[in-house]
């Protein structure tokens, strides 16, 4: 079948990701083979597409999504049988039908592991999110998340900056940066070979609704789903549910019972999640996936500290921001939006007092 058919089955009425999944196990003939399985509705509207397609009401999607397919070498429709479909989405009771794809296909081929946590994390938790992350991509494998803010976005930055690969799962359309705040993040992956996908046609918009399903294609696409930092109550802990159910492996780093934001990862390891303080205790558990011969573990080099001024006013000591303003001679705006970039990519922290510089 063709992406112009998993398109059309995709847009017919009454036929969820579930009762389609059902329906591709019957492996029936197409289009004959489906008609007769199909439930009323669906079944009313692929027969009238098949015969009169310009009096159907989803011919005009279909075109829509493949002119969005043909207006860029960057831009993909992925369904079941497409050379880069992931089989691990096919172990799923409901994988979507089509997935559109904008970026780097090549980041489905890597062995991949989904990082969650909170959106609102601790510095400690943003720490050690940078830190498996270029772990991760030091050991050949590609880090899966939801581009939302927090965790999500800290694992993103810090894959991209080890030069590794990194697939964000959209909850809106693919064309559509949300948050907001990650127009950078979105153009960095499309710029440095990571890969941005979507069940949602372009232009749609985020639905907190869309996020639950959202995860069981993060959880999905990976060996093993690693929760940094996470509340009792936590989309993260919808994902490590999803992912157990997925029989994928649960990871979870430790906190302190007094870290409101590790409280979801102290109960997560009650339920029988791996706990994990470095990135060689996950790959021993991922070994009987027979990763071996898919990854090379290589020596996972400091990446050099960026020549910049602020960085190299910032020393392990708090300096105020409006010192650095006055040091650097540069202005505020500058300045704020600089030390940002340095914290996202892990080489500044903001602390009591002012910016310190972070080890590396």
């Amino acid at each position: 079948m063709t992406a112009r058919e998993w398109l059309l089955l995709s847009y017919l009425p009454g036929l969820g990701p579930r009762r389609l999944m059902t329906l591709r196990e019957r492996r029936a003939d197409w289009p004959h083979g489906w008609l007769a399985l199909l439930p009323a509705a669906a079944r009313d509207a692929l027969r009238l597409w098949l015969e009169y397609p310009s009096r159907s009401p989803l011919q005009a999607k279909i075109e829509r999504a493949l002119a969005w397919e043909a207006a860029s070498p960057a831009h993909h429709l992925l369904f079941p049988g497409h050379a880069a479909w992931s089989a691990l989405l096919d172990e799923l009771p409901d994988p979507p039908a089509l997935l559109w794809a904008h970026g780097e296909l090549n980041a489905l081929a890597v062995p991949g592991v989904a990082m969650v946590g909170s959106r609102r994390p601790t510095r400690e938790g943003l720490g050690n999110a940078a830190r498996f992350a270029a772990d991760l991509a030091g050991a050949g494998l590609c880090v899966i998340s939801g581009m939302a803010l927090g965790i999500d976005g800290r694992a993103h930055h810090a894959a991209l900056q080890a030069a590794g690969p990194s697939i964000g799962v959209l909850g809106c359309g693919i064309d559509v940066i949300y948050p907001s705040s990650h127009h950078d993040l979105y153009r960095r992956m499309l710029d440095q070979g990571g890969l941005l996908l979507s069940e949602h046609a372009p232009g749609t918009r985020a639905n907190p609704a869309f996020f639950p399903r959202r995860n069981r294609i993060i959880t999905g696409l990976a060996l093993g789903v690693l929760v940094v930092e996470a509340a009792e109550k936590s989309g993260s802990l919808i994902s490590a549910r999803l992912a157990m159910e997925q029989n994928r492996e649960v990871f979870t780093l430790p906190g302190s019972i007094n870290n409101p934001q590790a409280r979801g990862c102290l109960a997560l390891l009650r339920q029988g999640a791996t706990l994990v303080t470095c990135l060689d205790d996950m790959l021993a558990e991922l070994g009987h996936w027979a990763l071996a011969p898919a990854i090379t573990r290589t020596a996972i080099e400091t990446p050099a500290a960026p020549q910049d001024s602020l960085l190299d006013l910032l020393s392990d000591a708090p300096t105020p921001l409006d010192l650095l303003i006055e040091l650097s001679g540069q202005g505020f705006a500058h300045c704020q939006q600089r030390l940002l970039e340095l914290e996202l990519d892990g080489w500044a922290a903001q602390a009591p007092g002012g910016w310190v510089r972070q080890p590396r």
